[in-house]
C-alpha cells in the first residue's frame, strides 16, 4: 500500500520548523542577504530547538531523525531563506562521512559535541582543479610515522568553512583516496577570506588551505582508500536535503507570484485570470508537487536502507531546475517589481541559482542517473 501521508510525528515537526522559518528565519533574512553576516543567533535558537544534527544516533545524543524528517526542516526552513538554510544545512553534509565510515570514537568524539553545544563543521573536498571530477584532486595527506599524517593542499568553495570546528577531508595517500576529521584549529589550516557570490549570501563559503597540518591516525576514517565511496556515499544521504531546500525556494516563489497575481490588474482584469499568466502559475505547481514527491521518494529509500543514488540524484536533479524555473517565471510574473531589490523575488532567483552547480552540478546528475540506467536490466 502507497501512503503518501505524513505521520503524527513528521506533521508536528513541520508545523514547529514552519513557526520557526516564519517567525525567525523570515524577518531577518533581507538583512543577511544584505549584509552576508553568518546567522550565528539563529543557529543558536535552531539548535535549541533541535532542528540541527538530524541524522546523528541517539546514541551520540543526535535525535537520529532519519532523511524524510531532515528534507521536512530544509524545506520550510529555505522557504524563508535558503541562505540561512544552507548555513545551518553544512552540518549534515559534514556529519554524513563520520556518521557513515566513522567508530564508535570518533562518533563520540566529533559528533557527540556537536549536539551538547551549537557547533558547525564543514565538507572540504572540492578544489581549484576538482570540482565534478573529484578524482582530480591534488591535496595529499603523507604518513610521517606510524602514528600521523600531514596534510597539504588547497580546498575551495567550503560551505562553512570560516566557521567551522572541524573538517571531512579527502586527500590523496600512498592507496588512494582517504577520508580525514581535521580539527580547525590545528596548526597550518589557513582560512581565506568569505567569498562574495550571486546569492545565498548567508552562507560562509572559503577557501581552506591545508599547510603540512598534523592529522592523528586515529581521525582516518576507514582504511587508506575508502574516502572515495565514504565521500560519494553521503550524497544518497545529503542530495536530498538539497533537493528538499531548493523545494522550499519554488514553494516561496510560487507563493510570491500567486498572490501577487490575484491582485494585480490590467486591463480591469487580474491578471492570474490571462491565460499567459496562470499557465505559468499552473506549471510553477505541476512542478513543485514532483520535485517534492520525487525528494521524499529519495528520502524514504535512504530512510529504509534502500538502494538511492539515483532516486537521490533525480531529486537533486529535478528539484534544482524546478527552483531555478519557478524563481525565473515567478519574476517574470511580478514584472518590474520582480526585478526589484525592495521585493523578495531577485532574492529568491540569485538564490536559485546555486541549486544547480553545488552538490553535484545538474549536468553530474544526469550522468549518474544514466550509468545506473546502464547497469538495470
Amino acid at each position: 500500500m502507497i501512503d503518501f501521508s505524513l505521520t503524527e510525528d513528521q506533521l508536528a515537526l513541520q508545523k514547529r520548523v514552519r513557526e520557526f522559518a516564519q517567525d525567525v528565519v523570515a524577518p531577518a533574512a533581507a538583512e543577511h542577504d544584505r549584509t552576508g553576516k553568518f546567522p550565528y543567533e539563529i543557529a543558536k535558537i535552531a539548535w535549541k530547538e533541535g532542528f540541527l544534527n538530524s541524522h546523528v544516533e541517539k546514541e551520540f545524543g543526535g535525535p537520529e531523525r532519519g532523511s524524510l524528517s531532515a528534507c521536512i526542516i530544509a524545506e520550510e526552513i529555505s522557504a524563508a531563506c535558503s541562505g540561512i538554510g544552507i548555513a545551518l544545512d553544512a552540518n549534515a553534509l559534514a556529519q554524513g562521512p563520520v556518521i557513515i565510515g566513522g567508530n564508535d570514537d570518533q562518533k563520540k568524539r566529533f559528533l557527540q559535541p556537536m549536539t551538547e553545544k551549537p557547533m558547525f563543521a564543514s565538507y572540504a573536498v572540492t578544489e581549484p582543479d576538482a570540482g565534478s571530477d573529484v578524482s582530480r584532486i591534488s591535496t595529499t595527506a603523507t604518513k610521517i610515522d606510524d602514528n600521523t599524517y600531514a596534510i597539504n593542499g588547497l580546498k575551495w568553495w567550503i560551505t562553512g568553512g570560516g566557521v567551522a570546528s572541524w573538517y571531512f577531508v579527502l586527500a590523496k595517500t600512498e592507496n588512494g583516496a582517504t577520508g580525514f576529521i581535521v580539527d580547525a584549529d590545528s596548526a597550518g589550516i589557513v582560512r581565506g577570506p568569505k567569498e562574495e557570490n550571486l546569492g545565498q549570501h548567508a552562507s560562509n563559503t572559503v577557501r581552506v588551505e591545508f599547510q603540512d597540518v598534523k592529522v592523528p591516525v586515529e581521525n582516518r576514517l576507514g582504511e587508506e582508500g575508502d574516502g572515495f565511496k565514504i565521500a560519494m556515499k553521503t550524497f544518497d544521504y545529503s542530495r536530498p536535503l538539497v533537493a528538499a531546500a531548493a523545494v522550499g525556494v519554488a514553494r516561496a516563489c510560487l507563493s510570491h507570484a500567486r498572490l501577487y497575481a490575484k491582485k494585480r490588474t490590467c486591463f480591469n482584469k487580474r491578471i492570474i485570470s490571462y491565460q499567459g499568466v496562470s499557465f505559468k502559475l499552473a506549471d510553477m505547481a505541476i512542478n513543485l508537487d514532483a520535485a517534492r514527491l520525487l525528494t521524499w521518494r529519495a528520502a524514504w529509500l535512504y530512510d529504509n536502507g534502500l538502494p538511492s543514488t539515483k532516486e537521490s540524484a533525480m531529486a537533486k536533479a529535478f528539484a534544482a531546475d524546478t527552483g531555478m524555473k519557478t524563481a525565473v517565471e515567478a519574476v517574470q510574473v511580478l514584472g518590474g517589481y520582480g526585478y526589484s531589490m525592495d521585493v523578495p523575488m531577485e532574492k529568491l532567483m540569485r538564490d536559485a541559482k546555486i541549486f544547480q552547480i553545488y552538490e553535484g552540478t545538474s549536468e553530474i546528475q544526469r550522468t549518474i542517473i544514466v550509468a545506473n540506467l546502464l547497469r538495470e536490466r
